[in-house]
């Protein structure tokens, strides 16, 4: 678990994207929600990430296979940040997030400190629990140019524009240790973001290539997603979010190497009702006696 500042808590995330802008899901999750076998109120939900304005991506809502495939243990994105901008978020979903039944968390994707600090002070008038700033994606070109004096000059933006609890996300491209130690006292939590197909697979062509290769995630990422939990662990003492769970043997072994919250993402794309059902085991597990 990861007490926030702010008297939240955070044990089971939704990753970003996992459950739509605005907790609920995306359409073809609705049934399942409805039937109770997909429970949003199981997690603390990250919003899909947002950036200043509107941004096409490589999604096309008509065609959304498009840009994402399934793997035999996990899915690739090129996704690309497709959404309709920050703007549009406070004007159609803010004003309603205190109706909802969900914690949610809002991601941001700035592309520079007054930016960030600028969208962070957007968020402000709505009840969310967290912002995360995204600062890495590894559908875009920069996934891995953010130098360490960069992605702490961002962080200290958005520190400065709230004080909410902040939550940095990472990439296996970072240097991601040593901006968990000069950030330490900025954020509250760290995320792990999708690794690159040419970090995965560095010997076999994406079948995203035309798209720019996309970002694995999932079982097929634990080899790189798992030991950077460990490294963060021992690096910093921000807590880490861990991602990448599977199976629900996965969670255990998050905790095992350092995680003190547990993530869900593309599993909700290839199997979107076992994040809910993992959650309630894992909780009953976790009963004593």
């Amino acid at each position: 678990m990861i007490p926030l500042r702010n008297g939240h808590v955070l044990e089971y995330v939704a990753a970003s994207g996992a459950l739509a802008f605005d907790g609920r899901g995306w359409p073809w999750e609705w049934p399942l929600r409805w039937l109770g076998l997909l429970d949003p109120r199981c997690f603390t939900i990250v919003t899909k990430s947002l950036t200043r304005r509107p941004r096409v991506g490589n999604l096309r809502w008509w065609q959304p296979w498009r840009c994402v495939r399934l793997l035999p243990h996990g899915t690739v994105n090129a996704i690309g940040l497709t959404n309709p901008g920050i703007e549009w978020w406070c004007r159609t979903i803010g004003p309603r997030v205190a109706k909802f039944p969900y914690r949610l968390i809002g991601s941001i994707y700035p592309e520079s400190p007054g930016e960030c600090a600028d969208m962070v002070a957007m968020l402000q008038p709505f009840g969310l629990v967290a912002i995360e700033v995204n600062l890495s994606c590894p559908n875009t070109s920069t996934h891995g140019s953010a130098a360490v004096p960069q992605a702490v000059e961002m962080l200290t933006a958005a520190r400065s524009a709230t004080p909410w609890p902040l939550i940095a996300k990472l990439s296996v491209t970072h240097d991601y240790c040593a901006i968990a130690r000069a950030s330490e006292g900025l954020i509250d939590a760290m995320a792990i973001n999708s690794v690159p197909w040419s970090v995965s697979f560095p010997d076999r062509p994406s079948p995203l290539a035309t798209l720019g290769g996309g970002g694995v995630s999932g079982q097929a990422a634990q080899l790189h997603t798992w030991p950077m939990v460990e490294k963060l662990a021992a690096a910093s003492h921000t807590p880490v979010i861990g991602p990448s769970v599977w199976e629900y043997a996965d969670i255990a072994q998050l905790r095992a190497r350092g995680a003190s919250a547990i993530s869900f993402g593309s599993i909700f794309l290839r199997y979107p009702w076992r994040p809910t059902a993992f959650v309630r085991c894992d909780q009953r597990d976790r009963i004593p006696g």
